[in-house]
C-alpha cells in the first residue's frame, strides 16, 4: 500500500510538472432549479475489516478509484450538457449533489442526506406531503451497495436511476418499485456468457466468484440458464480475500477445465489473475464479465500473455462527444471535496487528463443515459415545450417515476427505453479479446449481441489467436460420439460419458435422446453408411411414365374400339347376329365395360379420396354387371336349347316373366347394396404404405372395409363360376350360337389374367404391382372384347350371308335333326 502511494504520487508529479499539465478544481454540489442525488466510488477500501460497533466511514482517507473518478465527471459533464441545452429543459436548471461512496454498508448519511426534508426524515410521510432533498438519484456502484441502500430510496418511490448494479434481483418491481437501471441485468450478462460458451462448443466449464451479492446473482443464473443447453458447471467457488486460490487452481487443472468464467468485482478478478500468472497456469480461457472487461491496467500485468486467452463482455462502448473538452477545461489543480455531512474537506492532488482520459469507459454510457432519463422526465413532469417548461408546477419524485416507465428516446445513438421490469428494453454488448502479447497490450471486440430489433449474436472466428494452436480450445468432459454411437454417462454431470455403438439398424438422434438408440420409424429408412435415419422417399404411378403411357393408350384404344363395337351393333340392331349376341343387353354389356375402362386412368397421378373412390368403384360395381349380362346370356342360351325340350314350364315361365331381365336387374341391385356398404363403412382412402416396400413409401389407395371388399370379390367369383357351368352345358350348341364358347373363352382369360395378377402380387413387392393391376383390368375387358364381341363383329362386317334369318333357321334345323338321330 505505501509503494502504491508513492507510484502515484510520482506519476502525478511526473505528469503535472514535466508534461506542464494543468489541473482544476471539481466541485460535489451544483445549485439548480431540481436537484438530482449522485453516489459514486471516488475512493475504493481495499480491504475492508469487520467493526463491532457502527462507524460512519471516511473515504478520503482509501485509494482513489480512477474508474469511479471517471463516473464521478460523467454526471457533471451530462448535468453541463443538459443544463446548456436549450430544446430539454429550456428555462429550468438542473443541480447535483454528490456523494463518495466507498463502502457497502457505511455510507448511509449520504442516502439519508438524499431522502431527508430539510435535515429530517418523517416515517410514513405520505407521498403527497413529502419533498425530499432530491428528486431522483443515480448510483451507486455495485449490487451489494445498491440493494443496501434501495429500500431507503425506493420506499417514498423515489426513482433510483442505476448505471452500475446488475444483480437480477433489482428487477423485483414488488421489492425494489422505483429502482429503474441503464445497464442490463445479469440475467443479460449470463446469457451472453453461454452465447459465447456454445459459438465454441464447449460443455466443460469452471465458475469463480467472490461473496457479494453480484457474483452470488449471477451464478444462480448461471445454473438456471444452461439446464438444457448441454453445458456442465463442473466447478465453482466463492473466492475471498483469504481463499487459497492455488488449491483452486490445482482443483480446476485436476478436472482439465479449461474455460474459467471469472464473474466478480473489478478487485477480485484482479487477485484470481494475478494468482494464476503466480500459479504458472497455462493456455485456459477466461471468460471476464462487464465489471473488469475492459480494465485498463490489468492487461499491462507482467506474464498475463501466458495464462490464454481473455475474453470479455461489455455493453458497446459509445464515445461521449465533448466530454474530453470538457475535462480539459478545467483550471490547474483539481482539489477533491468529499463532501460526507459537509463536514470534512480533504484536498488531494492529482490530474484530470491523466486519471480519467485512458480509464475504463464501460459505465460511462450507462451514468450519461440515466442522468438524460431523469431530465426527460423531468421534461414530461414540467410539460416543457421548446421555449418554456411550466415552472409553476410542483415536483413530486413519484411523478418522475410514472413518466420514465413510458420513456423512447434516442441518445447518442442508442434508443433509450425501458421494459416493466425497470430494464434496458435494447440490451447491446460486444466481445473483447485481450491482445496481451504485445506491447503495449490492446482490447478488440471480436463480436456482437444485439436484442433490437431482433436476437442477433456474432463472433469473428478469424479474430480469435488461440494460444499455442491453430483450433479452438478443448473444454469437454468427453470426446463427442462418432454417428452411429450412444453416450452412457458417467458419474454426475451429463457431459462425462463413454460412447456406445448402436445395434445394425439403429441410429442416434442426438436432439431426441443422446443416450438410446432408436430404430427407424415407419417413414424412415436406415442408411448404413452414414448410421442415420433417413425420411423414405414417397412414390406413386406417374402419367409421365413410358409404361403409364402405354397403358393409358392401351386403354384409349379400347375405349375406342368399344365405342366402335356400340356403333356397329347399333348399326345391325335388327339383325339376326345381335339378336343371338343377346340384343339390347349387348349395349349394357358395353357400357359396363366402358365405365370399368374409365377406373384405369384414376390410377396414376397423385392419390386423393375421390381418386381412389372411382378407382375402385367403377371397376367393382360395372364389370360385375357384365359378368352378370354373360352368365344370364349363358344360361339363356341353355334354356331356349336345353330346358325348352326337358323342362317345358320352366321355359315358359322363364320367357313370359322375362326371366334374363329379373334376373339381371336382381344380381345388379344386390351387387349394388354391396357397393354402397363398401363405400359407407370402408371407402378406399389415400394412404402411403411404409410397411410393403423397404426403400420407399407407396402412395396409394387402401381397398377400404375388409368384409365389403370380400363380398364384391365374391360376387366375381360367384358369376365367373356360373358362366363356365352354363357355357359348358350349352357346349354342343349349332355353331351360329356359339356365343357359349365365347363367354368360356372370355371366362377362361378373365380367370387366367386374375391368376396371374395375384401371383405376381405376392411374389414381387414393388410400386409397379399397381400397373399390374390396371394392366388386369384393361386385358380382363380385351378379353370379353376379344372373345364375345369381335367374333359377331365379324361376321356382321365380312360375313353377311351368314347374318340372316334364313341361315341361322338352316342352323337350328341341322342341330334339331342331329340331337333326334342322337
Amino acid at each position: 500500500m505505501f509503494l502504491s502511494h508513492i507510484y502515484t504520487f510520482l506519476v502525478t508529479f511526473t505528469h503535472c510538472v514535466f508534461f506542464k499539465v494543468y489541473c482544476s478544481s471539481s466541485e460535489f454540489s451544483l445549485d439548480g432549479d431540481y436537484l438530482l442525488g449522485g453516489l459514486f466510488p471516488v475512493h475504493e477500501i481495499q480491504h475492508a475489516t469487520p467493526l463491532l460497533s457502527p462507524e460512519a466511514n471516511e473515504c478520503f482517507r482509501h485509494t482513489l478509484s480512477k474508474s469511479g473518478y471517471l463516473m464521478f465527471q460523467v454526471m457533471r459533464f451530462a448535468v453541463e450538457e443538459i443544463n446548456n441545452s436549450t430544446t430539454l429543459l429550456p428555462n429550468v436548471s438542473l443541480g447535483y449533489d454528490i456523494f463518495d461512496y466507498c463502502s457497502d454498508t457505511k455510507n448511509f448519511q449520504s442516502v439519508f442526506s438524499f431522502i431527508s426534508q430539510n435535515g429530517s426524515i418523517k416515517p410514513q410521510e405520505k407521498l403527497n406531503s413529502h419533498q425530499p432533498k432530491v428528486i431522483a438519484l443515480t448510483g451507486p456502484y455495485g449490487s451489494t451497495r445498491t440493494i443496501t441502500i434501495a429500500p431507503l430510496v425506493t420506499m417514498d418511490l423515489i426513482p433510483l436511476v442505476n448505471y452500475g448494479a446488475t444483480s437480477y434481483t433489482l428487477s423485483d418491481k414488488l421489492r425494489y418499485p422505483s429502482f429503474i437501471r441503464t445497464i442490463p441485468s445479469n440475467k443479460d450478462l449470463i446469457q451472453m456468457i453461454i452465447r459465447i460458451i456454445q459459438w465454441f462448443g464447449w460443455n466443460w466449464v469452471a465458475f469463480l466468484r467472490d461473496p457479494d451479492i453480484y457474483s452470488e446473482d449471477g451464478l444462480q443464473l448461471f445454473n438456471s440458464y444452461i439446464k438444457n443447453t448441454g453445458i456442465c458447471l463442473a466447478f465453482h467457488e466463492v473466492l475471498s480475500q483469504s481463499s487459497n486460490y492455488s488449491l483452486t487452481f490445482q482443483k480446476i487443472n485436476r478436472l482439465n477445465i479449461n474455460v474459467i468464467v471469472v464473474f466478480t468485482g473489478s478487485q477480485y478478478a484482479k487477485n484470481i489473475i494475478k494468482e494464476a500468472i503466480a500459479n504458472n497456469i497455462r493456455n485456459k480461457v477466461w471468460i471476464a464479465s462487464e465489471t473488469w472487461s475492459m480494465n485498463q491496467q490489468l492487461p499491462k500485468e507482467p506474464g498475463l500473455e501466458k495464462i490464454g486467452t481473455i475474453v470479455g463482455i461489455t455493453e458497446r462502448i459509445l464515445s461521449l462527444p465533448g466530454f474530453h473538452e470538457f475535462i480539459y477545461k478545467a483550471k490547474g489543480t483539481t482539489e477533491i471535496y468529499t463532501n460526507d455531512n459537509a463536514e470534512s474537506e480533504i484536498q488531494m492532488k492529482t490530474c484530470n487528463q491523466y486519471y480519467i482520459i485512458n480509464e475504463d469507459p464501460t459505465f460511462s454510457f450507462a451514468i450519461y443515459s440515466a442522468i438524460y432519463t431523469i431530465a426527460h422526465a423531468l421534461h414530461k413532469v414540467l410539460r416543457c415545450d421548446i421555449n418554456e417548461c411550466r415552472t409553476n408546477i410542483t415536483v413530486k419524485p413519484y411523478m418522475l417515476l410514472v413518466e420514465m416507465k413510458q420513456l423512447d428516446f434516442p441518445l447518442s445513438g442508442r434508443q433509450v427505453k425501458y421494459d416493466v421490469n425497470g430494464d434496458p428494453a435494447a440490451v447491446s454488448y460486444a466481445v473483447v479479446l485481450w491482445h496481451t502479447e504485445t506491447n503495449p497490450p490492446w482490447i478488440q471486440m471480436v463480436g456482437t449481441y444485439e436484442t433490437h430489433p431482433e436476437i442477433t449474436f456474432t463472433i469473428n472466428n478469424s479474430l480469435m489467436p488461440w494460444r499455442n494452436n491453430t483450433a479452438v480450445p478443448f473444454s469437454n468432459c468427453s470426446v463427442e460420439c462418432k454417428e452411429g454411437f450412444s453416450r452412457e454417462r458417467v458419474g454426475y454431470h451429463d457431459c462425462c460419458f463413454l460412447c456406445k455403438k448402436c445395434p445394425q439398424n439403429n441410429y442416434v438422434n442426438y436432439s431426441r435422446d443422446p443416450y438410446s438408440c432408436f430404430s427407424c420409424g415407419q417413414s424412415e429408412r436406415f442408411d448404413g453408411s452414414s448410421m442415420t435415419c433417413k425420411p423414405r422417399s414417397v412414390v406413386y404411378l406417374q402419367f409421365t411414365e413410358i409404361p403409364s403411357f402405354a397403358l393409358i393408350f392401351c386403354n384409349a384404344c379400347l375405349i375406342t374400339f368399344l365405342f366402335a363395337m356400340l356403333f356397329i351393333f347399333a348399326f345391325n340392331y335388327n339383325t339376326p347376329v345381335v339378336r343371338s349376341a343377346g340384343g339390347i343387353m349387348c349395349f349394357l354389356m358395353l357400357v359396363c365395360m366402358i365405365m370399368s375402362c374409365l377406373s384405369v386412368f384414376f390410377f396414376f397421378g397423385e392419390p386423393t379420396a375421390v381418386k381412389c373412390g372411382l378407382r375402385n368403384l367403377l371397376f367393382g360395381f360395372f364389370n360385375p354387371i357384365c359378368l352378370s349380362c354373360l352368365a344370364v346370356r349363358a344360361f339363356q342360351i341353355v334354356c331356349v336349347f336345353k330346358m325348352a325340350a326337358d323342362y317345358p314350364n320352366v321355359h315358359r315361365v322363364w320367357v313370359k316373366y322375362n326371366g334374363q331381365w329379373v334376373s339381371l336387374v336382381s344380381l345388379s341391385v344386390f351387387h349394388f347394396f354391396v357397393c354402397v356398404s363398401w363405400m359407407t363403412f370402408g371407402p378406399p382412402k389415400p394412404f402411403v404404405d411404409f410397411v410393403s416396400f423397404k426403400d420407399f413409401g407407396f402412395f396409394t389407395c387402401a381397398k377400404g372395409h375388409v368384409i365389403s371388399i370380400s363380398m364384391v370379390a365374391f360376387v366375381n367369383i360367384f358369376l365367373g363360376s356360373v358362366c363356365i357351368g352354363f357355357a359348358y352345358v350349352a357346349r354342343d350348341l349349332p355353331k351360329n350360337y356359339s356365343e357359349s364358347k365365347s363367354i368360356t373363352f372370355s371366362l377362361v382369360f378373365f380367370i387366367v389374367i386374375w391368376i396371374f395378377f395375384f401371383t405376381v402380387f405376392f411374389l414381387i413387392n414393388s410400386k409397379d404391382i399397381l400397373f399390374v393391376n390396371a394392366l388386369a383390368q384393361i386385358a380382363t375387358t380385351y378379353a370379353i372384347l376379344f372373345s364375345y364381341f369381335i367374333p359377331n363383329s365379324y361376321i356382321m362386317l365380312f360375313q353377311q350371308e351368314k347374318n340372316t334369318a334364313a341361315y341361322f333357321q338352316t342352323s337350328i334345323q341341322t342341330y334339331t335333326q342331329t340331337i333326334s338321330i342322337g
